[in-house]
């Protein structure tokens, strides 16, 4: 079965909100230092980004999980495979997500970075499928609200290709 990629989001539509939530975002934290962490791998073209676009004096860090459950279902049960490399205690942290959908895993994230002393946790996603949550996770700063459909490109995989696609698109199986 061969699969074909139809454009979602163009590269410009994309550059241009990426820009709009730099600048709302060095608004929010003016004076401030913010803290981005991001959830890898599809987090990572997002965040670089992001921050090459925040005027505010910006430290990084990154970390990865993996949620189990059966298929495409995350169970919730959230296994960090590798954890952040300075810890968070009194910094204004910054979640950065490719995608919010369940919920699960993020609700797990936010929480565990407040218990690490973090003085404030917000969370920042390119794109958002409100329809699909569990778990009611606060999205601060969205890119887009996308509909329920399996979407590749600007980090976000399928089967390891397309992250690199500068656009995000939908995967169309033939």
């Amino acid at each position: 079965m061969a699969e074909r990629i139809e454009v979602l989001l163009s590269e410009e539509e994309v550059d241009k909100r990426i820009q709009e939530i730099g600048d709302q975002i060095s608004k929010d934290y003016a004076g401030k230092q913010v803290h981005l962490v991001c959830v890898l791998k599809g987090g990572s073209f997002f965040m670089c980004e992001l921050a090459k676009r925040i005027t505010v004096p910006v430290s990084l860090d990154f970390m990865s999980v993996s949620s189990y459950g059966s298929g495409t279902q995350s169970s919730g049960i959230v296994k960090i495979v590798k954890d952040l490399d300075e810890p968070l205690t009194g910094k204004n942290v910054l979640v950065v997500e490719d995608i919010v959908d369940s919920g699960r895993t993020l609700s797990y994230l936010l929480e565990m970075m407040k218990e690490r002393g973090a003085a404030d946790v917000k969370l920042c996603t390119l794109l958002d499928k409100p329809e699909r949550r569990v778990v009611d996770v606060r999205v601060d700063y969205t890119g887009f609200n996308i509909p329920d459909e399996f979407v590749v490109g600007y980090g976000l995989d399928y089967d390891q290709k397309y992250r690199n696609l500068p656009y995000i698109g939908v995967v169309k199986f033939d």
